[in-house]
């Protein structure tokens, strides 16, 4: 799959490609990353890619032919369509079930918007899709573009160690798109606090479901939004519900 990043720093790309174990996906191109800077792309001496927004007002708009140029210059080069993608305060807050979309796809057109934003007209013309890290804002999309392609490239076989990992991470279908359990490891004592004994037994019945207890407590403590989707979705268990009833009253017993 390929994804093309319209971005005007570039440069901030290099070492997210080239580093941690993700790497591994973006080196053989199962997911290829291709930069396009609008500025290559605009007309004059100086480059110009923004100016004043009409009506007045603080900061700078990106204009849009830069930006339209730079889609025609990417369409030129891509061998399949793709869409649009604009990271916006005003998207679709990013999830695991849009990551995983992505990493079965063809890949995308990422706009990284700087300033003010984009000219409205450009939005309107050719975005197909806008996205949201969440609300609070950035000085840009790169960190969003970054971060959909990490949620993307480590859902790729071969690129973690253990091709099972991914299926153990909070919001994972795999896990009712519950929050992951707590993890520990050497040395079994640390600090005056040794490790839940049930994690040593061997017993593995048993260590699967402390695991998913922790899950559900987790869960139900930080995240009660996911827990009521599951139980919605009909994929807790009468045991599930009987657990979370004991922890305070927390859960209804289903049947």
């Amino acid at each position: 799959m390929r994804f093309d990043v319209v971005t005007l720093f570039p440069e901030l790309f290099a070492p997210f490609l080239t580093a941690g174990i993700t790497r591994r996906a973006y080196e053989s191109a199962q997911v290829d990353v291709q930069l396009t800077n609008p500025r290559d792309f605009a007309s004059g001496n100086y480059r110009r890619v923004d100016d004043r927004p009409f009506g007045g007002g603080p900061g700078m708009v990106m204009m849009a032919e830069p930006l339209v140029q730079s889609l025609a210059h990417i369409r030129s080069q891509r061998t399949e369509a793709a869409p649009v993608v604009l990271f916006s305060p005003i998207g679709r807050v990013l999830d695991h079930r849009m990551v995983s979309e992505f990493s079965s796809g063809t890949g995308a057109i990422l706009l990284c918007g700087r300033y003010e934003g984009l000219d409205q007209r450009f939005i309107d013309a050719h975005v197909d899709l806008q996205i949201s890290l969440g609300d609070f804002v950035l000085s840009g999309g790169e960190i969003a573009a970054m971060a959909l392609l990490d949620g993307v490239a480590r859902l790729q076989p071969g690129v973690l160690s253990d091709p099972e990992s991914h299926h153990q991470d909070s919001f994972n279908p795999a896990l009712d798109g519950l929050l992951d359990c707590p993890h520990y490891t050497r040395p079994e004592d640390w600090a005056g606090v040794a490790v839940p004994e049930v994690l040593l037994s061997g017993h593995h019945l048993n260590i699967q479901r402390w695991r998913r207890e922790q899950s559900l407590a987790l869960t139900a403590r930080h995240r009660p939004d996911l827990l009521e989707k599951a139980r919605l979705a009909g994929r807790l268990s009468k045991q599930d519900e009987r657990f979370l009833a004991a922890q305070g009253g927390i859960a209804i017993i289903a049947g």
